[in-house]
């Protein structure tokens, strides 16, 4: 008998995926855990039902939520990554030797726990000495924090359940006071093609451009997420992620990447017509 795995993106549309077998099945307090291996995808990872990564295509996100940012601030050296529980983002921060510190708050440990076990190839970034795990909720930890952090990078899950304060016009409002001058806050953004996805682009867009001065969208192709097109959200008290990308200071530091480069970066930002009119009716 074959096995599939699969993902409602609209109520008339579905991603399937032939499972070999699941290796985990978890309840935690905040979410139901799955780790399934596939033999097109590898194991991916679904959190109460949403796939959040695979094996095979994981790379196209973690690169882009990570190095589009660290390609454009001048010094990045304190950073803070709100979710990522698998360790993706942490294992690519963790290829910049001038980071100085890593800090990660993750609301659920046993997410952590079952990637260090299943999905060593992400996970590996938590090996990182510069990294400290904070078991907390990341809206209530950024309130304590003031003028501390270079990048913030948001790599929540989607906005409901334990991710939905990080959609929020008050968690934006402090990360804006957590950053300092220069800083500059990602997110991943969600996708523009189905409607009622795009209804949340629009809406986190919104409470984005009301808290920074400096907001910009970039786009990349996740082939597993729904429609395969996602956005992330870039903001800053000032830097533009085009203008002060510095491609020669970059490409010096030889970072190894299998999807994100320079070229790419300014391309990113060059949206098709339908999302910059999603976009403008609220950058209005």
């Amino acid at each position: 008998m074959e096995l599939w795995f699969s993902e409602m993106h609209t109520p008339n549309v579905k991603l399937s995926v032939k499972v070999e077998k699941q290796l985990c099945c978890v309840q935690s307090k905040y979410q139901r855990i799955e780790i399934f291996e596939s033999p097109e995808f590898g194991r991916f990872l679904t959190l109460d039902g949403f796939m959040m990564l695979t094996e095979k295509d994981e790379f196209i996100y973690h690169e882009m939520i990570t190095h589009v940012p660290m390609a454009t601030h001048p010094n990045a050296e304190n950073i803070l990554v709100v979710g990522a529980g698998d360790g993706g983002v942490m294992r690519e921060l963790g290829k910049y030797p001038q980071i100085k510190n890593i800090d990660v708050a993750e609301i659920d440990s046993e997410v952590v726990r079952l990637c260090k076990e299943f999905l060593p190839k992400t996970a590996i970034g938590f090996a990182d000495p510069r990294v400290n795990i904070f078991y907390e909720d990341g809206l209530k930890f950024v309130r304590s924090r003031e003028d501390e952090y270079d990048i913030i990078i948001v790599d929540s899950t989607d906005p409901f359940g334990p991710g939905e304060g990080l959609f929020s016009k008050e968690f934006y409002g402090n990360c804006f006071k957590a950053l300092k001058a220069d800083g500059i806050l990602i997110n991943q953004h969600e996708s523009p093609f189905y409607e009622k996805d795009a209804q949340i682009v629009k809406r986190a867009h919104k409470r984005i451009v009301e808290s920074f001065e400096m907001s910009r969208v970039y786009q990349a192709h996740i082939p597993t997420y729904p429609s395969g097109h996602w956005l992330f959200g870039f903001a800053s008290k000032g830097i533009h992620p085009s203008k002060d990308l510095d491609d020669n200071r970059w490409n010096a530091l030889q970072i190894p990447t299998r999807y994100y480069n320079t070229n790419l970066h300014q391309g990113a930002f060059y949206l098709p017509c339908y999302v910059e009119e999603l976009l403008s009716d609220v950058e209005d």
